[in-house]
């Protein structure tokens, strides 16, 4: 358990729901659900989730909490906001579930090897540097973070793809030495670093 983990347990003893609340983005709404169960109809991903949305809330107002934080369930949220625009008290399902994904992740809890979660880390390592994307380095980071050989067998497998793109002028392997920059690359660091500064802040009261 890490030190941050710990910090927290302690705080809230086995009130999770108080924790949500005050820590999680949108926390506040999860016990205004009613279990309609809409949320989990409406999701196109609904049949792989380990639990569904209503079933997270309700494992949250039961204090359930490692079930939770260690669960995919948060991860497998596409964004497409299907359950805010269904659910007929208008909760913000999509933000919750982001918002406890981000949590479990700050409390190193969340279950490692995850893909998003794999996915979003290669994606914020990429973006930080230069406050733009750059989409080549980007491929290649997915593509090789299980290994070189796993790698090079990625890439064949989408060469005709690559190839089309190169064609299209949407891929330029010149990326990899510059690629798209932001005009003020310091700017963004320190921006970054204060918004860092805040959140562990944040998190020691």
């Amino acid at each position: 358990m890490s030190e941050l983990n710990q910090k927290a347990v302690a705080l809230y003893g086995n009130n999770f729901l108080k924790e949500v609340t005050e820590r999680v983005e949108d926390g506040e709404w999860v016990s205004m659900c009613m279990q309609c169960g809409v949320c989990a109809g409406s999701c196109p991903l609904g049949p792989h989730w380990e639990h569904s949305p209503q079933k997270i809330f309700r494992m949250i107002m039961a204090g359930k909490r490692d079930e939770v934080l260690t669960s995919d369930s948060m991860w497998m949220c596409t964004s497409c906001y299907s359950c805010i625009v269904r659910c007929p008290r208008k909760l913000p399902i999509t933000h919750i579930m982001h918002g406890l994904a981000h949590y479990a992740n700050r409390l190193d809890v969340a279950p490692k090897g995850q893909p998003t979660r794999e996915l979003a880390r290669v994606f914020w390592n990429n973006l930080i540097k230069t406050g733009r994307v750059n989409e080549l380095k980007f491929s290649l980071a997915v593509y090789f973070k299980d290994g070189f050989s796993q790698g090079i067998k990625n890439l064949l497998s989408m060469q005709v793809i690559a190839l089309g793109l190169m064609k299209a002028k949407r891929l330029n392997p010149m990326e990899i030495i510059g690629g798209h920059k932001c005009k003020d690359v310091g700017g963004i660091q320190k921006m970054l670093a204060k918004a860092q500064e805040i959140e562990a802040r944040r998190q020691i009261s």
